[in-house]
């Protein structure tokens, strides 16, 4: 059992956008959990919905050669009132996972809420509140440029929680959190 608590995994979050894309990889070794990688593919700038999508497959392609993730986890598209738009995004999420399936790397989907929910104990929490939590989990400083990055590490660090968390035992809480960890815990 020692030899799988040494064992590496590298997770590619993805938060689809068919102007940003964010991008999170985080690598887990045992406990522990840090950042690679995170930012933003930026499609702002291209008109033709055909050449985004090209955009989109060769930078994810382009992540995964250069990160080598053991799986991919995805935002699932949220459901609004504008079906070009909801048609659009999936298009993004698809050619995202044929990127990812190109390499035969598991793709897991994760509903928002759910992301809030694992990251922040909120499933409602702000886009400014995750990023926050984020930052403190996985200790950087630098405020995201933009939230699509942070959102998307949002759903690498959940998918972490869901199924690479320790898993000898399974908190019953904040109060056993800070327990167990207390060593995350900042004295002002």
């Amino acid at each position: 059992m020692a030899n799988l608590e040494l064992q590496e995994r590298i997770i590619l979050g993805v938060d689809p956008g068919t102007r940003y894309m964010g991008y999170g990889i985080i690598v887990v070794k045992g406990k522990e959990v840090k950042l690679l990688q995170y930012g933003v593919i930026n499609l702002s700038k291209y008109t033709n919905q055909e050449i985004k999508l090209k955009k989109i497959f060769e930078r994810v392609t382009s992540l995964i050669e250069d990160y080598l993730p053991d799986e991919m986890a995805l935002e699932a598209p949220f459901y609004g009132k504008n079906i070009q738009s909801m048609l659009k995004l999936g298009r993004a999420q698809g050619v995202a996972m044929a990127a990812a399936l190109a390499r035969e790397i598991p793709i897991v989907e994760y509903a928002p809420k759910k992301v809030k929910q694992s990251v922040t104990g909120n499933g409602n929490a702000s886009k400014e509140q995750v990023a926050a939590m984020l930052k403190m989990l996985l200790k950087f400083d630098e405020d995201p440029k933009l939230y699509d990055a942070t959102d998307a590490l949002g759903v690498a660090m959940c998918h972490y929680f869901q199924v690479g968390g320790p898993q000898e035992k399974k908190s019953k809480g904040w109060g056993s959190f800070l327990a167990d960890n207390p060593d995350r815990i900042k004295s002002k």
